[in-house]
This record gives C-alpha cells, structure tokens and sequence, in this order.
C-alpha cells in the first residue's frame, strides 16, 4: 500500500513537472487565441517564445517606472510595436530593420523585432546600467553628444544631442562597432566617433567627426 502511494506522488510529481516544463516554453499570450502568420509561428518556435517571455518581463519592469502621460505612452507605443511585429508576415524577401540589417524570412523578422523592442526598452527606461560617454564635435558645442552604452541584446547606445534623444542598435559584427538608428548612424573608432545625422526638415544629413572628452 505504501509502495503504490509512493508510486502515485511520484507520477503527480512528474506530471506537475511536465506541465510546467510545457508552460515555460509558451509565449505569454494565450495561442488559443492566435489568428495571424506571426502569432502562430511564435506558438510553434519555442525560440521566438522566449524572445516573447523575455520582452514581457522588460515591458513589466518599465511599467512598472512608467507613471501617468508616460505610462498611457508605453502602452500606445507597445500596441503600435505589436502591430509592427505581425507586420513581419511580408519578410518573406530581403527586409529593412536598419538602414543596412536584412532578414529574408518571417521568423528572423519576428526575432529581430523582439531584440530590438527589448533592449529598447531595457535601455530608455534603464533597466540595465550604462557606460555614459561625452563627447566634442569639431569644437562645435551644438554638436556636442552624451553616448550611453548599454550592454544589451543587440547593444543600443541612447544618444542626446541637444533636446533630441535617439535609440541605436549595434548591427553587424562586434569589430565593426556600427550602431544605427532612425536616422542616424555612429561608428566607433577607438576613442573616438563618427556620426551622420538626417535632418528630416532639410534632407541633409550632417557629417562630423567626435573625440571623448
């Protein structure tokens, strides 16, 4: 008798185990529920899944910061985040993420879409600490930048530039310390950057060379 009660924890033990084992590789919406491409493809990746628990957990550690105009904000612009991820059903060619990161199909899309919106967050609402570097342009003070560094997945820098701030994501290989945003792109060089800046009202882009201060 003792025996088979043992026997039967054991097997509610395992199946308890199972069942969380099953849970802990689900996204965190219900797939049930999917309807489009995109939904369904993260249900059935176990990858992606991830990538979905592990945006989650940013998106709740910024709310959690996020307090009145800025809290209705993160919300609209993680709806309209949403809506830009299911998007990624067309990545079925060569797809923008950058201005030079290419994906060719849905899946590296979806990926990509998760990194980028978790270290984005990770970063404006400093879930992580960075490596903050001033920085001189060409003796010029309107060209002067505050680069922070976050060691994210893909690495972003927040770069203020007078009252302008702009997320950029390391893209390419580690070597080429390339990082780009909207508008925008920052290479390394040693101590030293440089940078090109759209100006969307003129149409110019602004070139300048910037040492560490």
């Amino acid at each position: 008798m003792v025996s088979r009660t043992r026997r039967a924890i054991a097997l509610i033990l395992f199946s308890s185990t199972l069942s969380l084992a099953a849970y802990a590789q689900k996204p965190t919406f219900n797939c049930a529920n999917a309807v489009n491409e995109v939904e369904k493809l993260i249900c059935s990746n176990p990858s992606l899944a991830s990538r979905d628990r592990a945006l989650s957990s940013a998106y709740k550690s910024a709310s959690a910061k996020a307090k009145g105009a800025l809290a209705a904000s993160l919300k609209q612009t993680q709806r309209g985040w949403v809506k830009a991820r299911n998007e990624c059903w067309k990545a079925k060619e060569q797809t923008w993420i950058t201005a030079s990161w290419t994906v060719n199909t849905v899946k590296d899309c979806v990926d990509a879409q998760y990194r980028m919106r978790t270290s984005e967050l990770q970063a404006v609402w400093r879930l992580v600490s960075p490596k903050t570097i001033s920085y001189s342009c060409q003796e010029n003070p309107a060209n002067e930048l505050v680069a922070n560094y976050f060691e994210t997945d893909p690495a972003t820098i927040r770069l203020e530039r007078g009252d302008r701030t702009v997320t950029m994501w390391a893209v390419g290989t580690a070597s080429n310390q390339l990082y780009e945003g909207q508008n925008v792109s920052l290479s390394r060089l040693g101590a030293d950057v440089k940078v090109n800046w759209l100006d969307t009202r003129s149409g110019k882009t602004e070139a300048f060379n910037c040492k560490e201060r």
